[in-house]
């Protein structure tokens, strides 16, 4: 069953406020909400459960600590130029990150960014990346995101399904890595007609409540 969270009484919500909780296809309990520069320390140890090859699928490096340039980068969110969703397991001890996804504008400041997703192994082929992509979208939508560029290394047979099943279209390959074009629109679409993801329904469902979808 979803919750959606809400922030005080009288204070007007705005999408950086919800927080859905829902289910992985497992029965998983989880937590979706925005990321903010609050949760470097749960970045970080979300990061740190990453196999060697999941960091390298997602970073193009298997390097077990990411410099903290990067961990910057990652929590620099401001909800328009760079907007990430994260998840937190809320069953498990802890209630640790497991999964993180991001939507960076082009620096011309136009309608176009780029589209990251990271899933620690543990809780990966769940469906957690439809539903944490869901919310982005959306986020995406409501501050004038309309594409999103989608790099992914040639081998990542799981980033290139799920983009794939997003509408998104193929661009070019160059040393390795594939390049996507991922319409806004489009995405939302696909992922409202997916009948067999009751986690991105209750994203989806929990938006639009609010009047965000």
């Amino acid at each position: 069953m979803t919750r959606v969270d809400g922030q005080t009484p009288g204070k007007a919500k705005t999408i950086d406020d919800i927080a859905v909780h829902s289910a992985l296809n497992d029965g998983t309990a989880v937590c979706l909400r925005t990321i903010t520069p609050d949760d470097e320390q749960l970045l970080r140890d979300g990061i740190a459960k990453l196999s060697a090859e999941s960091r390298y699928l997602r970073f193009f490096s298997p390097v077990p600590v990411l410099p903290d340039a990067v961990i910057e980068r990652l929590v620099d969110v401001d909800g328009h130029d760079h907007i990430a969703w994260g998840a937190i397991c809320t069953e498990c001890e802890g209630q640790p990150a497991i999964g993180a996804v991001h939507a960076v504008r082009h620096g011309d400041g136009g309608r176009a960014g780029e589209f990251s997703v990271a899933v620690v192994d543990e809780f990966q082929g769940q469906g957690l990346a439809r539903m944490m992509t869901a919310a982005l979208l959306v986020h995406c939508r409501a501050e004038g995101l309309t594409v999103l560029d989608v790099h992914i290394l040639s081998e990542n047979a799981a980033a290139k399904r799920l983009v794939k099943s997003l509408a998104a279209e193929w661009t070019g390959e160059s040393a390795g890595v594939a390049e996507y074009r991922l319409d806004v629109a489009a995405g939302i679409a696909a992922l409202r007609a997916d009948a067999d993801a009751p986690g991105v329904r209750d994203v989806l469902r929990a938006l639009e409540a609010e009047g965000a979808a």
